[in-house]
């Protein structure tokens, strides 16, 4: 087991304002699940250049949105930075 944690960044308030609840509850579901990897969220989801670290897409709800997030050995964090969602 790791000691990583996620969060939101700039802000929740920011990122989840006016989405729906079931959308916010799959965010912070895939959000805990990252933070589980640990460093190895580095490499889950994907980015243009295929390669780890940096900004990373992860699909949610079957390919109806997506979030970006950024894992951060060095704070042991993944910080979730962008949220999609296609009503």
């Amino acid at each position: 087991m790791n000691d990583w944690k996620w969060d939101y960044n700039p802000s929740e308030e920011y990122l989840i304002a006016g989405l729906p609840v079931g959308v916010v509850a799959e965010v912070e579901r895939i959000a805990t699940e990252l933070a589980a990897l640990g460093r190895d969220a580095e490499t889950a989801g994907s980015r243009p250049e295929e390669k780890p670290g940096g900004l990373r897409n992860f699909p949610i709800l079957g390919g109806r949105g997506f979030i970006q997030f950024l894992a951060v050995p060095r704070h042991e964090c993944v910080y979730i930075c962008n949220i999609v969602w296609n009503a």
